[in-house]
């Protein structure tokens, strides 16, 4: 029988740990000072930075196509979403969701007519617009919701925002390589031609895996049955957040999200790393909201 040679890039391997490790150690610092009253303002103004980067990819992938979406009124908006979730916490609720959406409206559709020099694509660029600021600002402001938490242990927030960067991770490391060794049967070849069902069985593996480990030693809460449904649940929303992000990219023609700008080394751009967790920590906070009663 003929041996197949594994497609695992061992250099650009590599360049992906060294910034993986250089990420998780800044991420895992924060988390551990989780408890600290500083600790949500440091939270937000990381997912503040991350929504800059990924509506600007999202413009700029936008732009290879030539439409013309605000990156201005899209972060602007997506920073509104993000203040919702960090200022609503019981019954109080300052800037409330209906409050956003009526600034959005002002900003992305009556500011173009004033600032977009290209009004012919007005429609899909104002859609854009729209849709960057959506899903940065949604999935980005309940990952900071998450880390808001509380219950009855120390940290919870911390605990979960591990656990939903764990659960995600150890599902697209296993994806890779069991893709890379065993993938034959393409999973979506139209969008994504190198991810295979192997791979994508690998990673709920890998879901599982993780969500075993935090189980163990951080959210002992847990039972057997959230490990299995979580695993699950993140598991198969990541992976369609990825291949969501995957034919917007090959809609726009380019290998990774930053369509030429500020890379991510061995990562590609920021939507490229968020993809997952964009679905993800929505699918995380709704478990939790409607099985185990968190507000």
């Amino acid at each position: 029988m003929e041996r197949t040679t594994p497609r695992v890039d061992t250099k650009n391997m590599t360049v992906r740990v060294s910034s993986a490790l250089v990420f998780g150690l800044f991420f895992f610092s924060l988390l551990w000072f989780g408890d600290q009253p500083w600790a949500p303002w440091a939270y937000l103004a990381v997912m503040a930075g991350a929504i800059i980067m990924g509506v600007r990819e999202m413009t700029l992938m936008a732009r290879v196509r030539g439409f013309n979406p605000s990156l201005v009124a899209g972060v602007l908006v997506a920073w509104g979403f993000l203040a919702h979730f960090f200022l609503s916490t019981g019954h109080q609720d300052p800037v409330p969701l209906w409050l956003i959406l009526a600034f959005g409206a002002f900003v992305i559709h009556f500011g173009a007519l004033f600032f977009d020099p290209k009004l012919e694509e007005a429609l899909p660029s104002q859609a854009i617009t729209w849709l960057g600021a959506l899903y940065m600002g949604l999935g980005l402001g309940l990952q900071l919701k998450l880390f808001m938490l509380q219950g009855t242990l120390p940290k919870t927030g911390s605990r979960l925002i591990l656990s939903l960067f764990i659960i995600t991770w150890f599902g697209d490391t296993a994806a890779y390589f069991v893709g890379s060794y065993f993938g034959k049967r393409k999973l979506a070849p139209r969008v994504s031609p190198k991810k295979s069902w192997e791979g994508a069985f690998g990673n709920l593996g890998g879901n599982l895996l993780g969500a075993f480990l935090m189980q163990v030693t951080v959210c002992p809460e847990w039972t057997a049955v959230d490990i299995v449904a979580l695993a699950l649940l993140l598991g198969t929303v990541g992976q369609l957040g990825d291949l969501v992000e995957s034919t917007w990219k090959r809609s726009a023609g380019v290998k990774d999200s930053n369509a030429g700008g500020v890379s991510i080394p061995g990562h590609g751009g920021m939507l490229d790393r968020v993809d997952s967790l964009v679905f993800a920590a929505p699918a995380l906070y709704a478990y939790l909201h409607f099985v185990k009663g968190f507000n």
